[in-house]
């Protein structure tokens, strides 16, 4: 859930332009089927038409046709999608972070742009429906919980709005409040999941559907209950508190409930404005990303699963602050510490080490007879190049590209891809490494990642001046 700054809340205001705009939730299981039955039917009738069509077109014409069909289906997606919020903006959030091989790059980047708009412009729903939800929620008057509510919602996501509040003390907070009516509209989506995920994989072939189905059930039904993901805030607020560089804001339990969500109030520069800063302070922030995310991951086994810019801000005393904790995840020591040995072993060139972790993890049977060791392990360290050497190395938007389109169909992977089972536990965390990833290539963020990953995988000494800082904070703690 994307917080602003001051100074945005402000310009808000100031263009006299209304931040949200009514827009009502289908709930009904009918009527949400239909609209994504339509989406469905829709594009699997324009493909066969423009399938049928290349028949009697050149190579170049049917190629246009293709990225044309492409487009079109990205735009109908996002209106679709876009407006059902819940179950159904998640599947669009997932595929939209899937790259596409064989496209040329401009049409590739306007088609994730498209998708991309799906986690950026959820439609708002006007104030008196949810001050209802809040007063009915904590079961009291608006103004007998805060001092003074601003009503003009400053974030929006899938399934829930943020608004900026001060308490009876002074406090500011940010108030997170769940869309009426959003808790039917995804437990439809839910029954209507393989549906869902047949639209999305229309335009993300790779996607998995029994993995990525069997995750979706499980966050969203968790993210449904801000009393959970309360819990979980707590969690992570009592994990890095005193970081000397990572905040994640207290939560003000007292007027918190299963529909609102209230913590403190940060100021801080989004990620917009951190892009345009020089390279040094985008390195700085880039570092703090990775260390939260991957150290959460590999450090701690409980990870928050959302690693979208609109979730962390940069503090002007140079600390970033964490937000939306409602997609968590917590792998199991054993099989973390397999992981780590997996990545250990491609970076050894132990082509059995990988096998046998990869299997060990469920990722397809030991002894089947598809797999070839050297060609597994060529594929498991190809997505781990960015930290194989010693050296600086820059994550850039074209390296995290290729790094996606080596698994994706028609890729030199594609074979193996195809056989590969991910397991439900796995899908969540390599959806983390790699949005981080593409977030650094936003930054086209510098460091030694591979120092970085020696702390986290073999728990080396670090190197960096964050490293240290992290190394004295979690020693100081006794958590290492």
């Amino acid at each position: 859930m994307e917080h602003v700054s001051t100074d945005q809340l402000g310009s808000h205001f100031k263009s006299g332009r209304p931040v949200s705009r009514n827009e009502s939730i289908p709930t009904g299981r009918v009527r949400r089927t239909a609209e994504v039955g339509g989406l469905v039917g829709g594009q699997a009738v324009r493909a066969y038409a423009t399938r049928a069509a290349n028949l009697t077109r050149s190579a170049d014409a049917r190629q246009t046709a293709v990225e044309r069909r492409q487009i079109e289906a990205a735009e109908q997606i996002v209106d679709v999608l876009g407006h059902m919020k819940g179950v159904a903006m998640k599947v669009g959030q997932v595929a939209s972070f899937i790259d596409l091989e064989g496209l040329p790059p401009d049409v590739r980047d306007r088609f994730q742009a498209k998708l991309a708009s799906l986690r950026d412009s959820a439609p708002r729903v006007e104030f008196k429906q949810m001050r209802k939800v809040i007063e009915d929620d904590l079961e009291q008057r608006l103004e007998d919980v805060f001092d003074e509510f601003e009503p003009e919602a400053v974030a929006a996501a899938s399934i829930g709005q943020v608004y900026r509040a001060r308490l009876a003390d002074g406090r500011l907070v940010a108030v997170k409040v769940q869309y009426p009516r959003v808790a039917a509209a995804v437990r439809a989506d839910l029954q209507n999941i393989g549906l869902l995920l047949r639209a999305a994989k229309r335009i993300a072939p790779a996607l998995d559907v029994k993995a990525v189905g069997a995750e979706l059930r499980e966050r969203l039904t968790e993210e449904l209950d801000y009393e959970h993901e309360a819990q979980e805030q707590r969690t992570f607020a009592r994990r890095f508190d005193g970081h000397p560089f990572i905040v994640v804001p207290h939560v003000m339990t007292e007027f918190s409930g299963e529909r609102v969500l209230v913590s403190e109030w940060v100021d801080g520069v989004g990620f917009d404005e951190v892009k345009r800063l020089d390279q040094a302070a985008r390195d700085h922030f880039g570092e703090i990303v990775f260390r939260f995310f991957f150290g959460s991951l590999y450090r701690d086994g409980h990870f928050s699963g959302d690693p979208h810019p609109g979730n962390y801000e940069l503090l002007h005393d140079g600390r970033v602050a964490f937000m939306d904790f409602g997609m968590t995840k917590r792998i199991k020591h054993e099989r973390l510490e397999r992981e780590k040995a997996a990545i250990r072993s491609s970076l050894e060139g132990d082509a059995e080490g990988v096998r046998t972790e990869l299997a060990a993890l469920g990722f397809f049977a030991l002894d089947d007879p598809n797999i070839d060791s050297q060609q597994l392990l060529a594929y498991v360290r190809s997505f781990h190049d960015w930290h194989a050497d010693d050296r600086p190395f820059t994550i850039t938007r074209g390296y995290v590209a290729e790094l996606i389109a080596g698994a994706a169909p028609g890729s030199r992977n594609w074979d193996l891809e195809k056989r590969l089972s991910v397991p439900p536990d796995a899908l969540f965390s390599r959806r983390l490494e790699t949005l981080t990833l593409g977030v650094l290539g936003q930054l086209e963020a510098t460091a030694n990642w591979h120092r970085i990953m020696g702390e986290l995988l073999e728990g080396l000494e670090p190197s960096s001046d964050l490293g240290k800082q992290e190394a004295a904070f979690f020693t100081s703690d006794g958590t290492i």
